[in-house]
């Protein structure tokens, strides 16, 4: 079977963790912090707070930026759970925005349409949360704008989008939003095996952000209320919960992003033949848009048709050991939700999008196989 992602572990990254294991500390160490450091010279972002996964990252992120019961976050309809999920932890309530079904991203009309009637009903959104979905980013220039207008908080789910770039600038600088989330899963750019990382650029936040991780606990004299006690002191100051990064998945991390540079170049190389491929065929590769450069975490083509041909080049390619994949269910359908939203956008592109596979080590003849085999179906039908 071909997956649709794959880590790639090297023999640097191995040593690199075997050292942590054969060091004092496994847990709470030096190299978390070399970790964070790392992704603020790649960002270009002050502050940068590892945590145990990217859903971890958005539950703190929400906290910090105060979410709580009575409020709203907005975030779109195609996109992981996780990126709602976040908001209900808080007790807060969620809604959708729709997509362009062009590039699944969010829909920049229906928001402005959705904070006008907001607005005019009295239930703007605390927080909106932009999915930066397949590797691009979403048009935080704009988004951006009507935080400002219509007084929300914005948190980047950038969660596909390492080593991304919006105008010539990485994602996770944090020039468009409050505060920017990554994740670090196997299937991801770079992996930790499991981890996340909050950036931002407020120091208040990533203290706080901090603190929430690790149970709402500080040692820093400066967030005591006696902070003239000895050196094992420490106090809790906030509900805080079990979020952090290990070393031993710091070290993973750590030497892979020393990769980061050549993992995006690679993907950009595979993606680029997929498009010249598909230029003559019966399926669509997302549209890329103008000063956006896509970290191609996956790759993603709407079937001409019915969606009952797009199941059906599904079921050949699964068939045939191709591991594709659908991202994603739109999150309202999901029954835990028990909602009756259905949304334009998102229903087109769901009914015809197909994640082909895509990572760094695929090979030239497994995308030979995985394009021959997607002719052969339309050939026969």
């Amino acid at each position: 079977m071909i997956p649709y992602g794959r880590q790639d572990i090297t023999k640097d990254d191995i040593r690199s963790v075997v050292d942590v294991l054969e060091s004092d500390f496994l847990t709470q160490g030096p190299v978390v912090p070399k970790f964070e450091k790392k992704i603020c010279e790649i960002t270009q972002v002050s502050h940068s707070i590892a945590v145990n996964s990217c859903t971890s990252g958005l539950h703190i992120a929400c906290l910090a930026l105060g979410l709580g019961r009575g409020d709203i976050l907005w975030t779109s309809s195609i996109t992981f759970v996780a990126s709602a999920n976040c908001a209900l932890y808080c007790g807060a309530k969620v809604d959708f925005i729709d997509v362009d079904p062009d590039t699944a991203l969010i829909s920049i009309d229906n928001l402005k349409i959705k904070l006008l009637e907001a607005k005019r009903i009295g239930c703007l959104p605390k927080i909106v949360i932009p999915v930066h979905f397949a590797g691009q980013s979403c048009d935080m220039k704009e988004i951006h704008a009507l935080g400002q207008e219509y007084g929300f908080k914005i948190i980047e789910d950038a969660a596909h989008a390492i080593g991304a770039k919006y105008y010539q600038m990485p994602v996770g600088s944090c020039q468009y939003s409050d505060i920017t989330v990554f994740s670090f899963h196997p299937v991801k750019i770079v992996t930790t095996g499991e981890g996340g990382a909050c950036l931002t650029n407020d120091n208040n936040l990533a203290n706080l952000m901090a603190r929430l991780r690790s149970h709402g606990i500080t040692r820093n004299p400066e967030e005591m209320k006696n902070s003239k006690m000895d050196s094992w002191y420490y106090e809790q100051i906030n509900l805080g919960l079990n979020y952090r990064m290990n070393d031993i998945q710091a070290a993973l991390g750590l030497s892979q992003l020393n990769r980061l540079e050549d993992y995006i170049n690679k993907r950009a190389e595979i993606a680029l033949w997929y498009d010249r491929i598909f230029q003559d065929m019966s399926v669509n590769p997302l549209l890329k848009k103008n000063n956006r450069n896509s970290s191609n975490h996956l790759y993603i083509v709407r079937v001409e048709g019915s969606v009952a041909l797009r199941d059906e080049l599904f079921s050949h390619l699964k068939k045939e050991n191709i591991g594709v994949n659908i991202h994603y269910i739109p999150v309202y359908r999901h029954p835990y939700f028990n909602s009756k939203v259905r949304l334009e956008g998102a229903e087109k592109y769901y009914n015809s999008a197909i994640t082909l596979p895509i990572f760094p080590n695929i090979g030239r003849k497994n995308l030979e196989n995985i394009v021959q085999e997607i002719a052969n179906f339309y050939e026969n039908n």
